[in-house]
């Protein structure tokens, strides 16, 4: 992407950052070329062994072949449906997909979060899905705004303290 995302984004589009593709893509490549063969080996193996109604092998290889096609198709989906926003090369004073956002809440504790895709959020990380309350809140403000965040406990007040890209 060559110019700065205005941050409109249509809530149907899976973005995610270059990073997060790329673990999607490993994902379903570790799962095609390795563990789906592997697996379709020993459900072979096990079929050779006779009565397959019991045989505890095929009917749990059986299973977990499926789990593995479903998440292959689950990854596939993702993957044709990404838009991958480069973080990098987003700039300026608002909110984008990508950006490094600190917040400071009612209490003083101040928190910073990164803007990510659904499919690399993890909050252990400091990394929020821009679906998520938080991201929804604070996507196209920008540092010294005020934001109202609807959260299981009820509402809370937040500032925007700075907003910053990686890179």
């Amino acid at each position: 992407m060559n110019r700065v995302d205005t941050g409109q984004y249509d809530e149907k589009l899976n973005l995610i950052t270059p990073a997060g593709y790329e673990r999607l893509v490993a994902e379903l490549r570790q799962l095609a070329d390795v563990e789906r063969p592997r697996l379709v080996d020993e459900v072979h193996q096990a079929a050779l062994q006779g009565d397959r109604s019991e045989n505890a092998e095929y009917i749990y290889g059986k299973k977990r072949l499926r789990e593995i096609d479903k998440r292959m198709g689950f990854l596939k989906r993702r993957l044709d449906a990404a838009k991958v926003i480069d973080p990098v090369r987003q700039s300026g004073d608002r909110v984008l997909f990508g950006a490094l956002v600190e917040l400071e809440d009612e209490d003083g504790t101040v928190k910073t979060w990164q803007i990510v895709g659904e499919d690399e959020a993890d909050p252990g990380k400091k990394k929020i899905s821009w679906k998520s309350p938080v991201g929804r809140a604070v996507m196209r403000r920008q540092a010294g705004d005020s934001v109202t965040i609807l959260t299981p406990g009820g509402p809370r007040d937040m500032v925007i303290l700075s907003v910053n890209y990686p890179g």
